[in-house]
């Protein structure tokens, strides 16, 4: 049998990046003895695991060198829970991962794995228990994305990395489910951006981790592949109990898939909790340094700015019909005014970020006669109106007079319905 010693040391031997034992490399040991030790050191370390936290940290403090770049962590993460991670660049959220997966030592407080503290956790078990997928493209020679994805597995193998059946099974599991079991025999070094980011996940997970540490898993990949890598987390965090920490970009996908989400801004935890009480107007813009209003928790979506000046053009709008030409007008920067709407119709709330002036009626109320009024008022000051409405019903009705009234006015009046 000729072993292939670049597939089984890669990755730093363990596959998730973590050092061997303080002694153990280098060491020969045969291969049936040392399967038989992982089995015995498994079933004792299990033992201990009936916590009800995977993962804890309190008081943490992370950085390179003495300086910390950010204190005062604390969180803990039950089994079944999706954490989010959500910063801006530069934050820490990348160092924070890389400290809990033990390749950087803490500069104060705890990190403690399955209650116990990680430093205590021997790192043949932290390889079979915690899986990391980090940012860093692994330098690969002549490896295919099957032999990146066996990488995974060589924490429950002897000494020769040698991949028996129940191997061999969770490496196609993991590839089928994250979509790259056809790229097998591809060479990982001449793959895309986003196959290489699929068939690493594909390599965390088939670990069969309790603890899976994710940073920007999202990144490279297409609305599609977003939606269905984060669909697969979550089902394996709910399937598998597997606590998942993970740092996202796109803040609209955190606030869709987080149980509990961390925002991490300027050397501190800004806030933390569920997506509900993080993902607000205020905390957000607070978080990226946003002008007030850009960001709309309704639709986790952020807008260009409001065009300044006194409006030119009048929308009429409602039930999301105006969304495209509101947008349309901000990037020319076409100050407009709009309404009657409904305040929290989904023209009313992209309006209120977007339009210079806007026109409400309660909600669940017909438009009033005296809402139409000063929409009228407003109306007749501008070069043009768009009318995005294909059909007046009951409770917008009123708003049929507002065509009427700037076609006698001599107003141009557009249909873009």
């Amino acid at each position: 049998m000729t072993v292939n010693w670049g597939r089984v040391f890669s990755f730093r031997k363990n596959g998730t990046g973590l050092p061997v034992e303080n002694g153990q490399e280098g060491r020969d040991t045969p291969l049936a003895e040392n399967n038989q030790a992982n089995q015995n050191l498994s079933q004792k370390f299990r033992e201990k695991k009936h916590v009800p936290f995977l993962l804890e940290l309190r008081g943490l403090s992370v950085g390179h060198g003495r300086r910390a770049l950010v204190r005062d962590i604390c969180l803990a993460v039950r089994p079944g829970q999706v954490v989010a991670l959500i910063g801006p660049n530069g934050s820490g959220k990348t160092t924070i991962l890389r400290t809990v997966a033990g390749q950087l030592r803490s500069l104060g407080g705890v990190v403690e794995l399955f209650g116990q503290a990680l430093g205590d956790v021997p790192a043949a078990e932290r390889a079979r228990t915690m899986s990391v997928m980090l940012t860093g493209r692994p330098s690969t020679e002549l490896l295919t994305c099957r032999d990146v994805v066996e990488a995974g597995r060589y924490p429950f193998t002897g000494r020769l990395g040698v991949l028996g059946e129940k191997d061999h099974e969770a490496v196609s599991s993991a590839m089928s489910a994250t979509g790259v079991l056809g790229l097998a025999e591809r060479d990982f070094a001449h793959v895309s951006d986003g196959q290489r980011q699929r068939v690493l996940l594909a390599r965390a997970l088939c670990q069969e981790p309790r603890v899976l540490l994710l940073d920007e898993p999202t990144s490279y990949l297409d609305v599609r592949s977003q939606l269905e890598v984060l669909q697969l987390l979550r089902r394996e965090a709910r399937e598998r109990g597997i606590a998942v920490v993970a740092s996202l970009h796109e803040i609209d996908l955190a606030q869709k898939a987080a149980d509990y989400v961390i925002c991490i801004r300027e050397g501190r935890v800004l806030c933390q909790g569920t997506p509900d009480e993080v993902f607000t107007a205020e905390r957000i813009a607070e978080l990226y340094d946003l002008a007030p209003g850009a960001y709309e928790p309704t639709f986790g979506s952020v807008e260009l700015a409001r065009p300044e000046g006194t409006p030119e053009v009048f929308v009429i709008a409602g039930g999301g019909s105006g969304a495209a030409c509101f947008r349309q007008l901000a990037r020319e920067g076409t100050p407009f005014a709009t309404g009657v709407l409904h305040e929290h119709d989904a023209d009313g709330i992209i309006a209120r970020q977007l339009a210079t002036y806007v026109i409400y009626e309660r909600d669940f109320e017909p438009v009033s006669a005296e809402s139409v009024e000063r929409a009228r008022e407003v109306l007749l000051a501008c070069r043009e109106v768009i009318c995005c409405v294909s059909e007046f019903a009951t409770m917008n009705a009123r708003n049929a007079g507002l065509v009427e009234a700037a076609r006698a006015a001599g107003i141009p009046v557009r249909v873009i319905c």
